[in-house]
This record gives C-alpha cells, structure tokens and sequence, in this order.
C-alpha cells in the first residue's frame, strides 16, 4: 500500500471496537468488505481504479488488521452490524457494497437487515452456506494454524487452495507473493480462528430470495472454498441476480484475472 494511500488511515469506534477505515473519493460510495484472510489492502487495486469514480470505503474487519483484536465468538451479522455502524459513524447513508468470500456473506446480512442501506451487492468468491469440499478446506486450514500456531506455516498449507493448478504452476514468483503476504500476517490466530468458525456457520441460503437489491455475483470455476455449488446457491436464490464465472481460476480470482475482474466491477457500479 502506498504511503498515499497510508495518510489516510483512520479510526473509528464503533461499538467497543476500533475499526481502521480508508475513507477517499468522492461520489457514490462504495464498501469493500475483505474476507477471512488479510485485511483493507486486499483491495489496494480495485482502490486505485475507484478513487476517481467513487467515495471508496474499505476497513479492517474486526479481528483484523489494526481494529480491535480480541478472542470471543462472533459471527457474519456481528460483521454486518460493525460495517452498518462505520457507515453511520461516516455520515454514508446508503452505498454499494462489495464483499469477497467472507466479505460477501456479511454483505448479505447487510442487505437483510437494512435494505436501504444497500444500492446494490456484489459478492465476489461468496457464499450462503459453505458446500462439504468448502467446509472441509475451511476447517484444514484451520487446523493447520492451530496445530502450528505459525502464520509461516499456514501460508504454506493453504497457499494452493487460493489460486487455480495453472496459475500455480506457472506463476511461481506470483504464488510466493500470495503466500507470504498470507505468511506474513500479524493478527491474533485466535481472531481467524473465531472468524473460520462463522464462515463455518453462516447460512443465508433460505433467505436468499429477501434479497430484491441488484446483484452481481462472480466466481472462479476451480474454487475449492466457494465452489460452483455454493455459486449456483446464490445465483439462484437471489431472483434476478447476474453471475459471471471466471474460467481456470480460484478463490483469489480477483489476482489471477485482475484486468477482466476490475473491468467487471467498474462496468457493475458505473451501470447500477
């Protein structure tokens, strides 16, 4: 992240917890919401291209980053709830929000719980409710951090669960980037492992077709966490949603094809 970007960090309370938020643009606003892993800056490109357009919002969740970090149970509508108040702290009566993976699932709660809040949803690598190979994956990496208890060596076990075998394969200088920004986080483990645990438990797949915003909805074909099951969940559960897949690409589909995925997202919000 630049220095540029960096000035303009700040912090919020909202509830008992500091949330660090970046607050930059002007215009529509748009939220990024980050998944389970990393933090604001998993969105640093998407940033650069929305600045000019949009009042972008992006924030450490909870339990990431530089907000708050404490060990206790939560879950995606306690995520929600957090995002909806950094919006209130903020003045943000209604905006667009993005979320991938993680990410995704407490924009669906936002939609649920305050609809008038969301001018539409884009939910990125998402899911209603983890399929057996995603909750699977989900709880190795877990166990891997909690039998290691090293960020290092977590990164090592979960690297090749985020991109495609090609990408894998042939973008070694690539991979080693992802694997030791995953490598190099300074977060509680116990705050990854509470925040596994509510992907683990997040299930909106009966209240999907609540959800009357306009939303876009894309997925990589080889995504073993949100998998093709867990996309069509969504794509058909929410009623005039549109979808667009990825092909050959995984969970971080957003590195893997940057260019069509920030084409996709820009052509989404400057249309809606």
């Amino acid at each position: 992240m630049s220095g540029a970007m960096e000035e303009h960090l700040k912090t919020s309370k909202i509830g008992k917890y500091d949330i660090q938020y970046l607050d930059i643009g002007e215009g529509i606003p748009v939220v990024l919401i980050h998944g389970l892993a990393g933090d604001y800056s998993a969105w640093t490109s998407q940033i650069q291209i929305l600045k000019d357009h949009y009042r972008v919002i992006a924030f450490d969740n909870r339990g990431a980053g530089k907000s708050t970090q404490i060990d206790e149970p939560i879950s995606t509508q306690d995520l929600a709830k957090d995002t909806l108040g950094l919006m209130d702290s903020l003045g943000v009566q209604s905006a667009h929000i993005v979320g991938r993976s993680m990410g995704g699932a407490v924009a669906q709660h936002m939609a649920l719980m305050s609809p008038e809040r969301v001018k539409s949803l884009v939910l990125c690598a998402s899911f209603a409710i983890l399929d057996p190979l995603g909750r699977r994956v989900l709880f190795n990496m877990r166990e891997a951090l909690e039998w290691r208890m090293n960020w290092a060596d977590h990164a090592r076990h979960s690297v090749q669960n985020f991109v495609s075998a090609d990408f894998f394969n042939h973008k070694q200088e690539q991979v080693k980037k992802i694997e030791s920004l995953i490598g190099g986080e300074t977060r509680l483990p116990a705050c990854y492992i509470r925040q596994n645990e509510a992907c683990q438990n997040h299930d909106t797949s009966t209240q999907l077709a609540l959800i009357k915003q306009p939303t876009l909805i894309m997925a990589g074909t080889s995504d073993p966490i949100c998998s093709l099951t867990a996309t069509h969940t969504l794509s058909s559960g929410i009623q005039d949603s549109q979808t667009i897949l990825f092909e050959n690409a995984s969970h971080f589909f957003l590195m893997e094809q940057a260019e069509k995925f920030n084409h996709s997202l820009l052509s989404w919000l400057n249309s809606h």
